[in-house]
């Protein structure tokens, strides 16, 4: 027979194996959490970007001279409105998308005319929100990916042309 101290080895053993599974899957959830909190931080910053391109597409088309296109021919137009012989911004600068982590945004083309009334992100992937939006948002309720998220102005934020149609 074994003296007691020889058999006290291998619990010693099992006991320090069990420890660092645990702590594996401690910080495997941990880094799993941590990714979804850093997506959902994502999906915020990029409503809070889009709600910027919207005013700023608000802001063009109501500064918009009569007799002239009310669509910027590019998301550029925003940043340095040439319409104006002064410099005039609507946009302070084109943001990063925060899902993509890319400064190229997708367009929404003008209907009817020329330009674009709009801009989604051309990230790949689902979003984590997809219902409880603030009400400027709640086209996306039931949306299944990102390019889908259409940040565009709504028709009562722009000012009718004296004189024409909208």
């Amino acid at each position: 027979m074994a003296p007691p101290i020889l058999r006290e080895r291998g619990f010693t053993y099992i006991g320090v194996l069990i420890m660092v599974a645990v702590i594996g899957v401690a910080a495997s959830a941990t880094l799993l959490l941590g990714s979804v909190m850093q997506r959902r931080a994502a999906e915020e910053e990029l409503l809070m970007i889009g709600d910027e391109f919207r005013d700023a597409f608000v802001s063009y088309a109501n500064a918009t001279p009569p007799g002239r296109p009310r669509t910027p021919p590019s998301l550029q137009e925003l940043l340095k409105d040439p319409r104006f012989p002064t410099i005039r911004r609507h946009l302070r600068r084109i943001y990063v998308d925060p899902i993509s982590g890319k400064e190229q945004w997708g367009t929404v083309p003008a209907l009817p005319g020329p330009g674009i009334m709009g801009v989604y992100s051309l990230a790949d992937g689902k979003p984590i929100k997809i219902g409880n939006f603030d009400p400027r948002f709640q086209d996306f309720e039931g949306k299944t990916s990102y390019s889908e998220w259409k940040f565009m102005p709504p028709p009562e934020a722009i000012v009718p042309t004296p004189g024409l149609p909208r």
